[in-house]
This record gives C-alpha cells, structure tokens and sequence, in this order.
C-alpha cells in the first residue's frame, strides 16, 4: 500500500483543515448522540454487557439456525419513550452458526413480525437483513439497539415491516456476545444471516414455516453480508426458500476498499476491518504490526460505536490518515494479510437467485470500481444480476436512494415475477 500522499507542513496543514471541516458538517451528529446519550446509559444495566442472555452456554451441540434461547423484546423507533412500533412482534434470539473457519459459534439477534395477517400471495415473506456497520463494542449490537430506538437503520427496518414482512436483524460474530466483532469477515457475516433466517423460521411464536418465501437485504457491511449470503446459499443452507437479494454499497474486494480508504476520511473502516480479521484469524497477529499510537487506537476502539461521540470523535481524530502512521509494517504488504482478504473477496461463486446490486459513482468510502468488478464477475458466472448504478450516488445518499429499489425488486420476487437482470 502506497502512503504519505502529502509531507511534511503542508500534510499537516491538509489534515487540520480537514478535520475542521469534519467537526464542522458532524456537529448535528454529536448533538443528537449527545440527546440520545442519557437515555442509553439509563439502560446501561440491560446492555449486553451486562446482560446474561448475550453469554452463550458452555458447549454447542447443535445445528446451524438452532435456537439456543429466546425471549420476547421490542422493536422501537423512540429512544426516549421507548415505545414499541405499533403492529409489531419482537423477540430477541440467540442461535447457532458458523465461524470463517469452519467453528460452531453463538450468534444473537432480532426477530421482528407484523401483528397484522398477511394478505398477499402465499405465505408472508421473510427478509433476513444485514445491517450496515456499527461499531465494535458490544452495545453496538442491533438487537439492543433496536430495542432502545438508537439504531439509524430502524426506519429502513420498519419500511420492511410495513410492506407486510417479517424481518430477522443479525447482530453478526461478537456483536453482543464475547469476543471481538469479526467486521467484515464476508464468510462469517454471510453464514449469519443465512443462519438468522433460519432462526426465525424455527421461532415458533413467529408463525413462520420452512415454505416461508426468504428475501435479503443488506447496505454497506450489509451489502457484504448479504453478498456472501447469496453466494453461500446453494451449499449451506439449501434448504431455504430463498427469492432474491438486494445489496447496495458492497465492499467486495477488501483489499481495493483499504487501498481507497488509505489517506481518506473515513479510513477508520480500514482499521476496523484489520481488528475483524485479527479477531476471526488470530494468526494474522495484527498487534505484531503497530507501533504506539496504533496500540492506543486499537485499546481505545474496542468499545466504540460509531454513532456514540467517542465514535464520532474517533472518526474524526482519524479522518485522513495513513494506514502507516499506525504500524511499523503495513499489514496489507505481506503474503499472510493479503490471502486472507482475497479468501473473503466477493465474485467467485454464481449466486443462485436473482441479484440486485446497486453502487453510486461517486461513492466516498466504497470505490466504484471494485463493485463493478463484482457485478462483473458475477454476470461471467451466469448469475441474474440487475445492476444499477447511480451517476451521483455517494455512501450515504446511496443508503435512501437505494431503499425503493431493493424492496420493489424483493417484493417482485416474493410475488413470483420474473427478472432477466441486465448482465
């Protein structure tokens, strides 16, 4: 990896007016954390941290999608009043699925089905849904967040809800639960919403059943996640009537995404990324490669959820660096690093259901190019990807702009019509 795009005085003089700038355009965003910060600490005694229902048991014995405990919840748009979205049923699972590496691993998250009967064709749809990225530290978890109205997603989850589906929320490997959040890991975020859909189905107070029609949508890391699920699908949980996925902003090649991210604002992905790995690939020995200040960052991001202050401020404190300010070696110049991450590059399986992939050009953390590569490989595959650019879509008005789209297009699927993509 190529650093030190600027030197000496002038680099400094970039990056202090940047991160100005930064403080500048994210001072709504700290003053709606800093309102959201009183009600969440008040729950402090229920974060999974502190909350026996996130500690899983001693052994596991069970298949993928088995349900090892479960309780009803809330599924809230209010984080002050916390009062439950109307027409909704939530229960919090902890279930079964599988590491990177092959490993039986406990993985919480949330089930989420509307009161109301279903009227539409056939049974009532289930979308299992990757969330975009939150943190590391355990309180990032959806299922607690969801259940205290703090999670930016809930509305793109409600939206899902009141097309008439049920919805099933992941919490991911180490979100919640012990251990280190694997982000990014496309194998182990894949086999968890795989394995969250399947979860639901066997919740019996859901009503769902094994002929339930199975959709996926996923933004972001979600777009990761749901990538891998797609691609996953025919040999690890065939057994699922799956329809279709819909997946925008997808980090599919890591590599090219860290490379893009080096000396960019948000290069805190890339970082968090590197932790990922480390957590599921112990091996890799990411604390062999920093020097002091990336010990302190690594101590002090382990907590972190982006949508806190310490995670904004974290954001900014990083925004432009070099990935070489933070180690002695650059991690993403050696043979180890760099297998690992192309293990977890998207492409190189045919997903069995039609495809919506959707990427805005002028995307400011995940390049264009490297999702135009997937579309690409995927179409060579002879997958059924419908592709759709957006001329001047970024990360975030991607999110909105994208949200249309992916549910019109499931809603076709679960509706049985048919789609030719556009490879």
């Amino acid at each position: 990896m190529a650093s030190g795009r600027h030197t000496g005085g002038s680099r400094s003089r970039i990056r202090r007016r940047a991160r100005a700038f930064l403080v500048t355009c994210m001072g709504a965003v700290l003053a709606a954390a800093s309102i959201t910060a009183a009600p969440t600490q008040a729950a402090a005694a229920t974060a999974p941290g502190k909350d026996p229902f996130y500690t899983p048991p001693s052994s596991l014995n069970g298949q993928p999608g088995d349900i090892i405990r479960s309780r009803q919840s809330v599924f809230t748009l209010a984080p002050i009043t916390k009062l439950p979205y109307p027409g909704v049923k939530s229960w919090q699972v902890m279930y079964q699925s599988t590491s990177a590496t092959g490993e039986p691993i406990a993985v919480t998250g949330t089930v989420l089905v509307p009161t109301k009967k279903w009227t539409g064709q056939g049974s009532r749809p289930l979308v299992s849904y990757g969330v975009g990225t939150r943190g590391l530290g355990d309180s990032c978890a959806p299922s607690y967040t969801l259940s205290q109205g703090t999670d930016y997603e809930g509305l793109f989850i409600a939206n899902a809800l009141n097309q008439g589906w049920a919805v099933a929320i992941t919490d991911m490997q180490g979100l919640g639960t012990p251990g280190m959040h694997t982000y990014e890991v496309g194998r182990a975020q894949g086999h968890a919403v795989l394995d969250m859909a399947r979860a639901a189905l066997k919740l019996e107070a859901a009503g769902l059943n094994a002929q339930t029609p199975v959709g996926l949508m996923g933004y972001s890391q979600g777009g990761t996640s749901v990538g891998w699920a797609a691609q996953l699908a025919d040999s690890y949980a065939p057994e699922l009537n799956l329809k279709g996925a819909a997946t925008g902003g997808v980090p599919a090649d890591l590599i090219a995404v860290a490379d893009h991210l080096d000396g960019n604002m948000a290069v805190a992905f890339a970082f968090m990324a590197a932790v990922g790995f480390d957590a599921a690939y112990p091996e890799l020995n990411l604390e062999g490669y920093l020097n002091d200040r990336g010990r302190q960052l690594l101590q002090r991001a382990q907590d972190v959820c982006l949508t806190s202050i310490d995670g904004v401020v974290t954001l900014i404190d990083t925004a432009f660096d070099d990935i070489d300010d933070y180690v002695t070696t650059n991690p993403l110049n050696t043979e180890a690093w760099r297998n690992r991450l192309n293990e977890h590059k998207l492409g190189s399986i045919r997903p069995s259901v039609p495809v919506l992939q959707y990427q805005g050009r002028i995307d400011n953390i995940i390049p264009y190019g490297q999702a135009a590569t997937l579309r690409q490989d995927w179409c060579r595959l002879g997958a059924n990807v419908t592709w759709r650019p957006d001329p001047i879509g970024t990360h975030v008005t991607g999110m909105v702009t994208y949200l249309p789209q992916a549910t019109s297009f499931l809603a076709d699927r679960f509706a049985g019509k048919p789609v030719s993509g556009n490879c």
